[in-house]
């Protein structure tokens, strides 16, 4: 082991350290450079590349990022001639000693950091600190009880990356087998079929992406369908080798290659072995300047837990990871800045249609014993005369007590993902639902409606809040009725011959006022396609004197939830 490396820029300079060059750490290290040009900045990072844009390998396996440089957002050379930071790369750091104040840092690299090719490798040897950043990032999930796991590929790196292009180009398979189907998992089959593989996606789970609700993801979910992924749900390999994958159900399917994409776990090994508190499932535990329980550490990216709402819970995005980098540098530059409450912003496409959500769940809201309100629209794009405006699915959650909004999703081909950033920025400023209805969103038929989704779900939110409309969920339509309620349909009769809830009445909107007495006595629920028409019904019952209430989000989100 070499002597401890000194500082090159004098006694009375800063010396810190950041453990891993993509996002967090890389924004971390450029934005301290910017305030601080006495520092000494060093970055170790394990792989061959440093600052690549990973949210776009799946795009460079499919072909539609052809350029594979243009992922290479900076080199070591250009960080040294630029901001003068040391970038040691295919080097690995083994061990952090707290009371020293050290790293150790493993055999490796091929330069010294300067980019000036002179250096042959930097040895082993003993890095002091006075800061260090831990920015480790994570790793795919390895899920027991699969025999050859061995066998299996995964997508974290710029190495991964090209080990699929080949595989996905070489002709050498027919298929490509996917286990798992989140973020990486749907982007990775949707290029593996622009490619012209037979595509295979397995999921536990009951649905895709099973970080939405079951009844919003299912159009995204109809998209892949559509478009020849070939879906095996509630299921998961069970036996994996070169060529041939065998799921728990039964099912053989040969002449593959497999992805492994069932989630990430926090690289915080070194976290752990150095003391550091972490939560229950290994991530870094950090206060709100990103400050460990080690005064002199920070943790930023996906090894981190983040501050919620509601707890501390895992959020592995680029954006949390680059904000939260950026923010370090600022607290070590002596700035007393501090961390926004994270809401887990999110979107994905595939095949023209994109998913996005923000906030918690429903599923995620109940598991923490919290019972929202809850509204479901079915608005158009844009204005409905103007062509080619296209459906929204979207849902709001938001408190019983207060309005606050605790989550928003919406699918939809298009629009979808502009509605949650609007509300996102809504949370953030602590709008509540029923706020919604106020705000000033530009307007053109071309790109929107006089009332906007954002404002419909305003004046929803608003009718549920006051008590002007009482509703009633999808998966909760079944108690009702056992308990004695009567569903009554008020669309058309051509509407009702298309389909329709079994059992239920049909009485046209337009006919209520003369037909009320063919109504059953007791309570009443009704419906229509989206709720609008309902939520006319429910107020004509209403001030009849009878008791009523609407069915969210109609016909189209229960036959969503359900999948009839």
């Amino acid at each position: 082991m070499v002597e401890a490396t000194t500082s090159t820029l004098g006694e009375d300079s800063m010396r810190v350290v950041i453990i891993g060059g993509v996002a967090g750490g890389m924004s971390a290290a450029t934005r301290l450079r910017r305030l601080d040009e006495t520092a000494e900045i060093i970055v170790i990072e394990r792989s061959e590349y440093v600052s690549y844009a990973n949210c776009g390998l799946p795009y460079y396996v499919g072909g539609i990022i052809d350029d594979r440089e243009a992922l290479m957002l900076q080199t070591p050379e250009k960080l040294w001639d630029r901001f003068r930071i040391q970038v040691r790369t295919g080097t690995e750091v083994t061990a952090i000693d707290r009371a020293a104040q050290t790293v150790t840092v493993a055999a490796g690299g091929t330069g010294d950091g300067t980019g000036d090719g002179s250096g042959t490798g930097y040895g082993t040897e003993t890095l002091p600190y006075d800061r260090l950043i831990l920015s480790m990032g994570a790793r795919p999930t390895i899920p027991a009880g699969i025999t050859g796991i061995e066998h299996t590929h995964s997508l974290r790196t710029v190495a991964d990356a090209d080990a699929l292009y080949a595989l996905a180009t070489s002709g050498g398979h027919s298929k490509a087998v996917i286990i798992g189907a989140g973020y990486i998992g749907v982007e990775l089959a949707e290029n593996f079929v622009l490619r012209g593989l037979e595509t295979h996606l397995v999921q536990r789970a009951a649905t895709v992406m099973p970080g939405f609700d079951p009844e919003m993801i299912a159009g995204f979910q109809k998209a892949l369908v559509t478009h020849e992924v070939r879906l095996h749900l509630k299921t998961t390999a069970a036996t994996i080798t070169e060529n041939t994958v065998t799921l728990a159900n039964g099912t053989v399917l040969t002449d593959v290659f497999t992805i492994l994409a069932t989630g990430v776990s926090p690289d915080s090994h070194l976290a752990i072995e150095a003391g550091l508190a972490v939560t229950a499932t290994g991530h870094i535990l950090v206060d709100d300047q990103m400050r460990t329980n080690e005064p002199t550490i920070f943790a930023v990216g996906d090894a981190t837990s983040k501050a919620t709402a509601y707890g501390q819970r895992a959020i592995p995005l680029a954006n949390l990871a680059n904000r939260h980098g950026r923010l370090v540098a600022d607290v070590i530059a002596g700035r007393d800045v501090r961390a926004a409450v994270a809401s887990g912003t999110s979107t994905i496409s595939a095949f023209g249609v994109v998913a996005a959500m923000t906030g918690m769940s429903e599923r995620a809201l109940t598991a923490v014993g919290i019972t929202p309100h809850i509204i479901h629209l079915h608005p158009g794009s844009h204005a409905g005369y103007y062509p080619g405006a296209a459906p929204i699915a979207l849902k709001v959650l938001f408190s019983k007590e207060t309005g606050a909004i605790l989550g928003a999703q919406a699918v939809g081909a298009d629009g979808a993902d502009k509605r949650i950033d609007v509300i996102a920025t809504a949370m953030a400023g602590g709008l509540t639902a029923d706020q919604l209805m106020d705000l000033e969103l530009a307007y053109s038929p071309q790109v929107g409606s006089a009332k906007d989704p954002i404002n419909m779900a305003g004046y929803i939110a608003d009718n549920v809040l006051s008590g002007t409309t009482r509703t009633i969920q999808w998966h909760e339509l079944d108690t009702a009725r056992e308990a004695g309620a009567t569903l009554i349909d008020v669309r058309t009769a051509g509407e009702f011959a298309n389909g329709a809830i079994p059992g239920a009445l049909n009485v046209d909107l337009n006919e209520l006022r003369s037909r009320i007495h063919e109504l059953p006595a007791g309570e009443l629920i009704v419906h229509c396609q989206v709720g609008q028409r309902g939520h006319t019904a429910s107020r004509l019952l209403t001030e009849l004197g009878r008791s009523v209430r609407n069915l969210d989000g109609g016909w189209l989100t229960w036959r969503a939830g359900t999948g009839l």
